[in-house]
């Protein structure tokens, strides 16, 4: 019987790849140069002039031109492999990781929310601040590129930070100056004028879209059909929502969903209540700062994750949209009851 044939198991590579180097004291802007380089690169100090990085091909070319570097400036230094670093767990180091650029992205956002109050205040910006703002933002943009590239470990606030700085840049970009400058009277509109017909808006649909369509067809047209286009040319006979220059979107500091309520004057503190949550995730300025928005936003993303097609996403959102409001309009009813109990058992005595 010929005895079986063993097959070599591959030994995994070592987790970690880390650059030990001692640094001249002369010159002395050495150490802020060589410090300047790992931060860019993204890796971690641990310890006396220890830093690390996860094993990659990448990580390990970058590691090599730092240790000639260092070399060249009459220093030395060394690259190892290691499963572990120090005595931590492999989790304690990615959690280190994902600390570092949780904060970076929180900062990148922080500002970003600062300029996007700065542009509320003013809805036609004098050329020279608008210019500056311009200038922050790519700024900023840029600083989130180079972050996401380090972020090793998918930290937690990467896509918030985006979010906000793409609604920084859309409220920047020449089609929406263009929508913001012409001539809109704001004058209400009829919902008699608006039955049957077909809404269109883009694919994708978000807190605003699912907002906007449920307010159409709660407020407008319960009838209302709705289908999807990249572009507003492209909605042929339909009525264009939330697109870029269009007649129902983004109107200075305010998302399509609180333009609509103001034209078709809807006024139900329940509608308020919603374009005030909706406002706040989808502008991102944290004007209201309602507790109830993050639990939205986030219903809302998920529903975005598990649904992949966009019509039974946005009629999804639509029904998210009601038991909200029927939720407030219920809490307010009973309010009222218990204040008139109240009332009862007060005259009572």
């Amino acid at each position: 019987m010929n005895a079986p044939t063993l097959t070599p198991q591959a030994t995994p590579a070592p987790a970690w790849l880390l650059l030990v180097h001692q640094l001249p004291t002369q010159p002395s802007n050495v150490r802020v140069k060589t410090w300047r380089r790992l931060q860019k690169l993204g890796a971690m100090p641990f310890k006396n002039s220890v830093y690390i990085l996860p094993n990659t091909a990448q990580a390990r070319e970058d590691l090599e031109w730092m240790k000639a570097e260092i070399v060249a400036m009459k220093g030395e230094a060394a690259v190892f492999a290691a499963d572990s670093v120090d005595g931590h767990a492999h989790e304690e180091v990615v959690a280190s990781f994902r600390a570092v650029r949780q904060r970076d992205f929180a900062a990148i956002r922080g500002e970003t929310v600062k300029l996007l109050r700065g542009r509320a205040t003013d809805r036609a910006l004098p050329t020279p601040l608008r210019q500056r703002l311009e200038r922050a933002a790519r700024a900023l943009r840029q600083r989130w590129t180079e972050t996401a590239a380090i972020d090793f470990f998918a930290a937690p606030g990467g896509e918030d930070a985006l979010a906000s700085l793409e609604t920084l840049e859309r409220m920047l970009a020449p089609e929406v100056r263009a929508a913001e400058t012409r001539t809109d009277d704001g004058s209400p509109l009829m919902s008699k004028d608006f039955q049957g017909r077909t809404w269109v808006t883009r694919p994708r649909p978000g807190i605003d879209r699912m907002g906007s369509a449920w307010l159409i067809r709660r407020f407008i047209d319960p009838s209302a059909e709705f289908r999807f286009a990249e572009k507003p040319e492209a909605a042929s006979d339909g009525v264009p929502f939330d697109m870029y220059g269009v007649e129902f979107s983004h109107h200075g500091n305010a998302c399509t969903f609180e333009t609509l309520v103001k034209r078709f004057r809807v006024t139900q503190p329940a509608v308020q209540w919603l374009g005030k949550i909706v406002h706040d995730l989808d502008l991102r300025d944290e004007r209201y700062a309602l507790p109830d928005a993050p639990v939205v936003g986030r219903l809302v993303d998920g529903l975005r994750q598990i649904v992949p097609d966009d019509a039974e996403l946005l009629e999804r959102g639509m029904t998210l949209f009601e038991a909200l409001y029927r939720s407030y309009s219920g809490d307010v009813a009973a309010r009222k009851s218990a204040s008139k109990q109240r009332a009862r058992r007060k005259a009572l005595k």
